[in-house]
């Protein structure tokens, strides 16, 4: 369904359902800028984005037309929050769960079917709602699943504003400026732009490692045109507003939480897509050791013509903390419905299976409370990407101060 962008009228069939809209379509169709537009209409709301460094972005565009006092921002590693904020500002794992908002969005839903973090943006896709209004904004491939999960849910689709194109395999030494080189590890893109630095003068380096300060400082010092390259993660597909003419892939590979694949041509596109910015045109193609597109792949690209999602992650998020083994078994439950499939076993869990085996952790968890208490611990981020065993041992620590 192909609509006018306007405010829903329909009245879905399902409850949940209700007040839902979904926005879809590529890369640069001003999907973000109408929902933050959106979401200032009404006196509250909240969006949750995919990434820290873009959360803080939104962040910012919010502050400048609501003020400071008015928005919070609350991520994995920033929490800035006013008296009385109006308007939160998160990634989608940091979103506040009871808070009662005119206007709730998700952007990038289609990530619900990523191996990793998907049962978090399925979880929000099902039961994340705006008193008023929500939206869900990604790209047209979750439309199906959509349309399964959510019967009757307006489908409002919209063009990119410039046009993407192929433009073949390139050296590093020939990259044009106002290029953005994607590598899939730390080691590749530091590599990538020393070498940059040394040829060309210089490039900003943009991955998940850095500090929010830093990351913030390096891309300004791209955006204030210091430096004409950037060297980044797949993490620059997921929204971010830069300056970019050029996308150059130096590899095919990444690892996706549990095991090294190569991408597909949806999350090609995701990437490329950020080449080119408002009606200004954009290019992609190959550097380095990345394999040379064929033009299957190229086209797809091109034309923003992906196969569709078949199976969105989700996990139970309806717990029981009457005790551990409680917990644990409302953490395997299987879904029911067509279009999901139960996600597989994320660090937290292990974390809770370990844990549970600590006679001072179930002497202090016999009530509801102290099973809840537990449960939060097991999900503090790994940040140091250590083992689960080594993670499990913090949040014992921590399990013991809490």
């Amino acid at each position: 369904m192909n609509l006018a962008f306007q405010a829903p009228g329909i009245q879905p069939p399902s409850e949940r359902s209700r007040g839902v809209t979904a926005v879809l379509g590529p890369t640069n169709t001003g999907k973000t800028h109408i929902t933050v537009e959106r979401m200032l209409q009404y006196p509250s709301g909240i969006i949750g984005l995919p990434l820290r460094l873009l959360a803080r972005e939104v962040y910012n565009k919010v502050v400048e037309k609501a003020g400071v006092g008015a928005v919070a921002l609350i991520t994995g590693e920033e929490k800035i929050k006013p008296r009385n904020p109006r308007y939160w500002i998160s990634t989608v794992e940091a979103m506040p769960r009871d808070l009662s908002v005119d206007f709730v969005a998700v952007d990038e839903i289609q990530l619900a079917a990523d191996l990793d973090r998907g049962h978090v943006f399925t979880d929000r896709l099902l039961n994340r709602r705006g008193r008023e209004e929500t939206w869900l904004i990604g790209a047209s491939t979750i439309q199906p699943l959509i349309e399964k999960l959510l019967p009757g849910v307006p489908i409002v689709t919209r063009p990119r504003l410039s046009t993407l194109t192929f433009a073949g395999e390139r050296r590093l030494s020939r990259l044009p400026p106002r290029s953005a080189i994607v590598a899939f590890s730390a080691e590749e893109v530091y590599a990538i732009a020393e070498l940059i630095r040394r040829q060309r003068g210089g490039a900003a380096v943009v991955l998940g490692a850095l500090s929010p300060r830093t990351r913030n400082a390096q891309v300004a010092l791209y955006q204030s045109g210091e430096v004409d390259y950037i060297v980044a993660t797949d993490a620059i597909g997921m929204g971010l507003n830069l300056d970019v003419d050029h996308i150059a892939f130096a590899g095919n590979r990444k690892f996706d939480g549990w095991q090294y694949r190569p991408l597909n041509n949806g999350e090609f596109g995701q990437i490329a897509g950020r080449a080119g910015r408002y009606i200004k045109d954009g290019a992609f193609g190959t550097t380095g050791r990345c394999p040379a597109f064929d033009l299957e792949t190229a086209q797809a690209i091109e034309t923003h013509r992906f196969d569709p999602l078949m199976m969105l992650q989700w996990r139970n998020s309806s717990l029981d903390f009457s005790s551990i083994e409680s917990l644990q078994a409302s953490l395997e439950m299987l879904p029911t419905e067509p279009g999901l499939t139960r996600a597989p076993t994320a660090t937290d869990m292990v974390v809770l299976d370990l844990l549970s085996r600590d006679a001072d952790v179930r002497r202090q968890s016999k009530t509801r409370a102290d099973v809840q208490r537990l449960w939060e611990v097991c999900q503090v981020p790994d940040y140091r990407k250590v083992s689960p065993a080594a993670h499990a041992d913090l949040a014992l620590t921590l399990f013991g101060f809490v």
